[in-house]
């Protein structure tokens, strides 16, 4: 079984404050990206056999546990993860990773397992990645309300910069908090093609650990890329394109300073069923 884990950028992040349990109560927009990592997976009789960086420590190998676990152990599973996206970068690959995983699993494991809980002890990001497509996501992202968007073009760049989430977190200072975002004119003006009024609460503490990051984000917009943000914690960026032929330039061009991908979002890349998971619906 081949499954591919396509990455997602966030339309827009905004910490609203620090809640008790010590997390960020955050308002952001999901959107599902139309590449990824792929992963083969073939069961196996016992035991999980996994090819991939971090061995056990790996989210997907945590995910195929987790779910063997919960499901009794029928049988094992033989996972071989080829990674595509960059790691620490804010789109989201390890989180996709466990996502097809688990999906793989119910695949060839049917069983009365709650995926949604498997998926949010794994990571806040996991339960997106279960439907993909794009969502507004409240809480610490777990809460999620699907969203419709047309495909759209889209760039995504990051610069060899690593950037561990909770050393980005733990930059935040309450000058960073910001109110919630503007869901419905964000998804109007992207549905136009025009310039969206999101913004990453998280570019601020980014910037500070890396002030560089800021002449990346200015070589985004210097290519004529509109809604240019750090996706996540980063230290990755996306801007969009006017078309494809624009976005495919645009790449060419970033690629001498690090990755860099034309793709699309939006469109229902990465739901059930839809344009990503498995093989024969994946798209770039």
């Amino acid at each position: 079984m081949e499954r591919i884990a396509v990455g997602k950028v966030n339309l827009g992040l905004s910490l609203l404050g620090r809640r008790p349990d010590g997390y960020h109560e955050l308002h952001t927009l999901f959107a599902a990206l139309s590449f990824g990592d792929r992963l083969l997976l073939e069961p196996i009789p016992e035991g999980i056999q996994f090819r991939g960086r971090y061995g056990r420590r790996n989210l997907a190998y945590r995910a195929a546990e987790a779910y063997l676990e919960a499901a009794g152990w029928p049988g094992g599973v033989r996972i071989v993860l080829e990674k595509a996206l960059p790691e620490g970068a804010g789109l989201g690959g390890g989180s996709s990773d466990a996502a097809q995983v688990l999906l793989a699993l119910k695949e060839l494991y049917p069983k009365e397992v709650d995926l949604e809980a498997l998926a949010l002890s794994l990571g806040a990001d996991v339960p997106f990645f279960l439907r993909g497509g794009v969502a507004e996501g409240r809480g610490v992202g777990e809460r999620l309300r699907p969203l419709a968007l047309p495909p759209l073009p889209v760039v995504v760049f990051a610069p060899g910069v690593r950037l561990p989430t909770p050393r980005v977190y733990g930059e935040v200072k309450p000058h960073d908090f910001a109110p919630e975002l503007p869901v419905e004119e964000i998804v109007r003006t992207l549905e136009r093609g025009e310039e969206p009024p999101y913004w990453n609460s998280l570019e601020g503490p980014a910037f500070r650990l890396h002030p560089e990051l800021k002449e990346v984000k200015a070589r985004l917009k210097a290519l004529g890329l509109r809604g240019v943000l750090l996706s996540g914690s980063g230290s990755a960026f996306f801007g969009l394109a006017e078309d494809e032929a624009h976005a495919e330039r645009a790449a060419r061009a970033l690629r001498y300073h690090g990755f860099a991908r034309a793709g699309w979002l939006g469109g229902g890349y990465g739901s059930l069923g839809g344009l990503a998971g498995a093989k024969t619906g994946a798209s770039s």
